[in-house]
Protein backbone atom coordinates (compact mmCIF):
# COMPACT_ATOMS: atom_id res chain seq x y z
CA UNK A 1 0.00 0.00 0.00
CA UNK A 2 1.38 3.39 -1.03
CA UNK A 3 1.31 6.31 1.39
CA UNK A 4 0.02 9.60 0.02
CA UNK A 5 2.00 12.71 0.81
CA UNK A 6 0.76 16.23 0.53
CA UNK A 7 2.74 19.49 0.62
CA UNK A 8 1.31 22.47 2.46
CA UNK A 9 2.91 25.92 2.64
CA UNK A 10 3.48 27.04 6.23
CA UNK A 11 5.22 30.35 6.96
CA UNK A 12 7.29 30.33 3.73
CA UNK A 13 8.27 26.69 4.28
CA UNK A 14 6.87 23.54 2.74
CA UNK A 15 6.07 20.79 5.21
CA UNK A 16 5.32 17.24 4.04
CA UNK A 17 2.48 15.51 5.82
CA UNK A 18 2.21 11.74 5.49
CA UNK A 19 -1.32 10.36 5.42
CA UNK A 20 -2.10 8.59 8.66
CA UNK A 21 1.05 9.79 10.44
CA UNK A 22 1.85 13.13 12.03
CA UNK A 23 5.44 14.36 12.16
CA UNK A 24 4.86 17.78 13.63
CA UNK A 25 6.50 19.22 16.70
CA UNK A 26 5.12 21.66 19.25
CA UNK A 27 7.03 24.48 17.57
CA UNK A 28 5.25 23.87 14.24
CA UNK A 29 1.73 23.97 15.67
CA UNK A 30 0.54 27.01 17.66
CA UNK A 31 -1.16 26.23 20.93
CA UNK A 32 -4.88 26.86 21.19
CA UNK A 33 -4.26 29.23 24.10
CA UNK A 34 -2.15 31.46 21.84
CA UNK A 35 -4.92 31.51 19.23
CA UNK A 36 -7.49 32.50 21.86
CA UNK A 37 -5.31 35.40 23.03
CA UNK A 38 -4.95 36.69 19.47
CA UNK A 39 -8.66 36.34 18.61
CA UNK A 40 -10.65 39.56 18.77
CA UNK A 41 -14.15 39.77 20.17
CA UNK A 42 -16.94 40.16 17.63
CA UNK A 43 -17.65 43.75 18.71
CA UNK A 44 -14.03 44.81 18.04
CA UNK A 45 -14.02 43.14 14.63
CA UNK A 46 -17.28 44.91 13.82
CA UNK A 47 -15.80 48.26 14.90
CA UNK A 48 -12.70 47.71 12.74
CA UNK A 49 -14.90 46.75 9.79
CA UNK A 50 -17.13 49.83 10.18
CA UNK A 51 -14.08 52.14 10.41
CA UNK A 52 -12.59 50.59 7.28
CA UNK A 53 -15.91 50.85 5.48
CA UNK A 54 -16.24 54.53 6.48
CA UNK A 55 -12.78 55.22 4.98
CA UNK A 56 -13.74 53.30 1.84
CA UNK A 57 -16.94 55.30 1.42
CA UNK A 58 -14.89 58.54 1.43
CA UNK A 59 -13.49 57.50 -1.96
CA UNK A 60 -14.74 59.90 -4.70
CA UNK A 61 -16.42 56.99 -6.50
CA UNK A 62 -18.38 55.94 -3.42
CA UNK A 63 -18.85 59.30 -1.66
CA UNK A 64 -22.59 59.45 -2.51
CA UNK A 65 -23.28 56.35 -0.42
CA UNK A 66 -24.54 56.55 3.18
CA UNK A 67 -22.30 55.61 6.11
CA UNK A 68 -24.33 52.44 6.84
CA UNK A 69 -23.84 51.20 3.31
CA UNK A 70 -24.73 47.69 2.17
CA UNK A 71 -22.76 45.50 -0.20
CA UNK A 72 -25.62 45.78 -2.68
CA UNK A 73 -25.29 49.59 -2.71
CA UNK A 74 -21.51 49.42 -3.22
CA UNK A 75 -21.94 46.98 -6.11
CA UNK A 76 -24.62 49.21 -7.66
CA UNK A 77 -22.36 52.25 -7.44
CA UNK A 78 -19.49 50.35 -9.08
CA UNK A 79 -21.85 49.10 -11.81
CA UNK A 80 -22.90 52.72 -12.41
CA UNK A 81 -19.29 53.77 -12.79
CA UNK A 82 -18.65 51.05 -15.36
CA UNK A 83 -21.85 51.85 -17.30
CA UNK A 84 -23.52 48.55 -16.41
CA UNK A 85 -26.34 50.26 -14.50
CA UNK A 86 -28.33 53.48 -14.56
CA UNK A 87 -29.96 55.76 -12.03
CA UNK A 88 -33.67 56.40 -12.41
CA UNK A 89 -35.05 59.28 -10.35
CA UNK A 90 -38.47 58.47 -8.93
CA UNK A 91 -40.55 61.57 -8.16
CA UNK A 92 -43.14 61.18 -5.42
CA UNK A 93 -46.24 63.34 -5.06
CA UNK A 94 -44.74 65.14 -2.05
CA UNK A 95 -41.77 66.29 -4.17
CA UNK A 96 -39.30 63.78 -2.75
CA UNK A 97 -36.86 62.30 -5.26
CA UNK A 98 -35.68 58.71 -4.86
CA UNK A 99 -32.55 57.88 -6.87
CA UNK A 100 -32.92 54.18 -7.72
CA UNK A 101 -30.17 52.16 -9.41
CA UNK A 102 -31.10 49.41 -11.88
CA UNK A 103 -29.14 47.46 -14.49
CA UNK A 104 -29.13 48.78 -18.06
CA UNK A 105 -31.54 46.15 -19.42
CA UNK A 106 -33.93 46.31 -16.43
CA UNK A 107 -37.64 45.71 -16.78
CA UNK A 108 -40.45 47.67 -15.13
CA UNK A 109 -40.69 44.88 -12.54
CA UNK A 110 -36.96 45.29 -11.78
CA UNK A 111 -37.56 49.01 -11.24
CA UNK A 112 -40.45 48.29 -8.88
CA UNK A 113 -38.30 45.86 -6.90
CA UNK A 114 -35.50 48.44 -6.73
CA UNK A 115 -37.98 51.03 -5.41
CA UNK A 116 -39.10 48.54 -2.72
CA UNK A 117 -35.48 47.86 -1.74
CA UNK A 118 -34.68 51.60 -1.66
CA UNK A 119 -37.62 52.23 0.68
CA UNK A 120 -36.70 49.26 2.92
CA UNK A 121 -33.16 50.60 3.36
CA UNK A 122 -34.44 54.12 3.96
CA UNK A 123 -36.83 52.87 6.64
CA UNK A 124 -34.09 50.86 8.34
CA UNK A 125 -31.86 53.93 8.51
CA UNK A 126 -34.55 56.38 9.59
CA UNK A 127 -36.70 54.07 11.69
CA UNK A 128 -39.90 54.85 9.81
CA UNK A 129 -43.02 52.79 9.13
CA UNK A 130 -42.43 49.10 9.78
CA UNK A 131 -44.49 47.57 6.96
CA UNK A 132 -45.56 48.83 3.57
CA UNK A 133 -48.15 46.95 1.56
CA UNK A 134 -46.54 46.99 -1.87
CA UNK A 135 -49.54 45.16 -3.31
CA UNK A 136 -51.67 48.14 -2.25
CA UNK A 137 -49.10 50.64 -3.56
CA UNK A 138 -48.98 49.06 -7.04
CA UNK A 139 -52.81 48.81 -7.15
CA UNK A 140 -53.29 52.50 -6.33
CA UNK A 141 -50.23 54.07 -7.97
CA UNK A 142 -48.47 53.61 -11.25
CA UNK A 143 -45.19 54.81 -12.67
CA UNK A 144 -45.31 57.36 -15.47
CA UNK A 145 -42.53 58.43 -17.82
CA UNK A 146 -43.19 61.41 -20.12
CA UNK A 147 -46.96 60.90 -19.87
CA UNK A 148 -46.79 57.16 -20.63
CA UNK A 149 -47.82 54.67 -17.93
CA UNK A 150 -45.35 51.88 -17.27
CA UNK A 151 -48.00 49.14 -17.11
CA UNK A 152 -46.26 46.09 -18.58
CA UNK A 153 -43.95 44.68 -15.89
CA UNK A 154 -42.09 42.56 -18.46
CA UNK A 155 -41.25 45.46 -20.77
CA UNK A 156 -37.73 46.85 -20.55
CA UNK A 157 -37.16 50.43 -19.44
CA UNK A 158 -35.17 51.06 -22.63
CA UNK A 159 -38.29 50.22 -24.66
CA UNK A 160 -40.11 53.06 -22.89
CA UNK A 161 -37.16 55.35 -23.71
CA UNK A 162 -35.89 55.57 -20.12
CA UNK A 163 -32.18 56.34 -19.92
CA UNK A 164 -29.71 57.14 -17.15
CA UNK A 165 -30.83 60.01 -14.85
CA UNK A 166 -34.35 60.16 -16.34
CA UNK A 167 -37.26 61.00 -14.06
CA UNK A 168 -40.18 58.64 -13.54
CA UNK A 169 -43.20 59.87 -11.60
CA UNK A 170 -45.19 57.99 -8.96
CA UNK A 171 -48.76 58.90 -9.91
CA UNK A 172 -52.02 57.94 -8.20
CA UNK A 173 -54.36 55.97 -10.41
CA UNK A 174 -57.72 57.55 -11.13
CA UNK A 175 -60.68 55.52 -9.96
CA UNK A 176 -62.91 54.12 -12.67
CA UNK A 177 -66.60 54.93 -12.18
Amino acid sequence: MEEQTESLPVKDEVVSIDAGETNSTEEDMPETEELDEEALPHSEILDIFEESLARLVQDPLLCDLPIQVTLEEVNSQIALEYGQAMTVKILKANGEVMPVVVVQNATVLDLKKAICRFMELKQQREGGVKCISWRYIWRTYHLVFQGEKLEDDKMRLKDYGIRNRDEVTFMKKLRKK
